[in-house]
């Protein structure tokens, strides 16, 4: 039995007072400004989150991990990746394919795409193989164009193991 999921995430960047390290794909850009969220807020890892647990049919990644919850702030979203790859596992399903992309004017994301791969391969138990991410320019257009966040759009293939 073959299962889709679909996840989008967008979030702004944080005031840079805040002094928030910027995460994607479970990546530090180290001298960025990062976004802002209740967790570490990469988008990348969320829309995955999300497209997971669409597959699965068991909701978004705010039902399972609220951004009230005390105990998750500041979380590292590779272990909230980690948590709904053991729901998709509990459930007696596996990752046969992921395909995600990352929509920003800024930072330069190519050279961390193998980097993110093999951090989302390891959360979710797959091979960096089974595992596509590519970035996207909005060209300038919109909030994204004018640097104002970054979004990320992922559908996730899952079978029964």
């Amino acid at each position: 039995m073959l299962r889709v999921g679909l996840g989008f995430d967008i979030h702004a960047f944080a005031d840079p007072a805040q002094g928030r390290r910027l995460f994607l794909g479970g990546v530090e850009f180290p001298g960025e400004n990062g976004l802002s969220g209740h967790s570490d807020a990469d988008v990348l890892l969320h829309s995955i989150c999300d497209a997971l647990l669409g597959a699965l049919g068991l909701g978004d990644l705010g039902r399972h991990f609220p951004d009230d919850d005390p105990h998750l702030k500041g979380v590292s979203s590779l272990l909230l990746l980690e948590k709904v790859a053991a729901l998709m596992r509990e459930r007696g399903y596996r990752l046969i394919n992921l395909d995600a992309v990352v929509i920003a004017q800024h930072p330069r994301l190519a050279p961390c795409f193998e980097a993110m791969k093999e951090r989302i391969a390891a959360a979710v138990g797959a091979t960096p193989a089974e595992v596509n991410i590519k970035g996207t320019s909005p060209e300038g257009l919109g909030s994204l164009g004018r640097k104002d966040g970054v979004a990320a759009e992922s559908i996730a293939l899952i079978g029964k193991i």
